[in-house]
């Protein structure tokens, strides 16, 4: 087995324990619709409790405002908010993905957000009509297990992982929405053909299926499969749990202006049914304040959005992570994607 003594992010491990602990307790923050005051914020979250529970929390004890969760799959509650409409009890919506955001806006569901709010973050991270704002990023990137595959043997491009000597050796999660945001990035730069092309090869290179993107993790960690596709924060969830230094599975980052460099956003929006309440806009600022976004740098281990606030440690500046030459708000349509993946047969 190599050796382990590569670059690190080991502070940033040592900040995540610390406010783990210090977050441990879902508070008001976390609380059920039938167990909140009746002039509660009401959150639809696509992000899980266990992310943003703690989060939620601290925005009720710094501020007294109560907030009321409904937690659930970023695409399913925005479905739910397209059939409830102008009779939803929400007033911000969570998503975990700009694609199912300017879905929303599209339909006419969110209200606009001050130019105070939207100018925090970098115009790339925001809708582009100003109606929901990124609260965090996530960057796709390649695992590999640096036991079995070279650094110079890393593919540059994610169009690579069809050649013939990654063949059954490349592992995907195609029921993840970070996974359908980025086939409908490529559908979107490349065009639709050569998308299922490349679908269709993969699929012919006995591309590996997993239900998410922990398993896609942990199976190049055990030399299962040598390659992954999955978000980069993925690898610094295990190195907390099991140290850094124990890790086969790595990240990496594929060229600049390649669709599997795509960066997508953790977003937030204040729904129609919540414009004239001025705590769901505080709501949506707290989770741009430095707090916040510490808490995401340190915590979470996405991307912090909001300039002064740095990422974790062994992470490339967001600023050097160049995706595709592409709008999120052209990630909405997920049912096209969804369409293509199950012709291909991976759905």
């Amino acid at each position: 087995m190599t050796s382990r003594h590569r670059r690190r992010p080991a502070a940033a491990l040592g900040l995540a324990l610390a406010a783990l602990l210090l977050t441990a307790c879902g508070g008001a923050g976390s609380g059920s619709e039938d167990q909140a005051a009746d002039d509660a914020v009401v959150v639809y979250s696509g992000r899980s409790e266990g992310l943003v529970g703690p989060l939620l929390a601290r925005f009720t004890d710094s501020t007294g405002v109560a907030v009321s969760v409904r937690y659930g799959d970023t695409a399913e509650l925005a479905a739910q908010l397209l059939e409830e409409g102008d009779r939803s009890p929400a007033e911000i919506y969570l998503s975990q993905d700009a694609g199912a955001l300017e879905r929303l806006h599209q339909a006419g569901l969110l209200a606009p957000l001050p130019a105070r709010t939207l100018d925090l973050v970098p115009a790339t991270y925001r809708g582009d009509d100003g109606t929901w704002v990124g609260t965090s990023g996530r960057a796709r990137v390649l695992f590999y297990n640096d036991d079995t595959v070279a650094v110079a043997d890393l593919p540059d491009s994610v169009l690579d992982l069809t050649d013939p000597r990654w063949k059954g050796q490349v592992g995907i999660a195609a029921a993840n929405a970070s996974f359908q945001s980025f086939v409908t990035a490529m559908r979107i730069t490349l065009g639709e053909q050569a998308a299922e092309e490349w679908l269709t090869a993969m699929v012919a290179n006995d591309v590996q299926r997993y239900d998410n993107n922990s398993a896609i993790r942990d199976a190049v960690d055990s030399g299962q499969i040598s390659l992954g596709l999955a978000n980069h924060y993925y690898w610094f969830e295990k190195a907390t749990e099991v140290g850094a230094e124990s890790l086969a599975v790595q990240n990496h980052f594929l060229a600049a202006r390649d669709v599997g460099s795509l960066v997508n956003v953790a977003g937030a929006a204040v729904l129609a049914t919540g414009a004239e309440d001025a705590d769901a806009l505080r709501l949506v600022d707290f989770l741009l304040s430095s707090q916040a976004q510490e808490y995401f740098a340190t915590t979470t281990f996405e991307y912090p959005l909001v300039a002064g606030v740095d990422p974790a440690d062994g992470l490339p500046a967001l600023a050097d992570v160049e995706g595709p030459d592409i709008s999120l708000g052209q990630l909405a349509d997920l049912d096209g994607t969804q369409a293509l993946l199950t012709r291909v047969g991976l759905l």
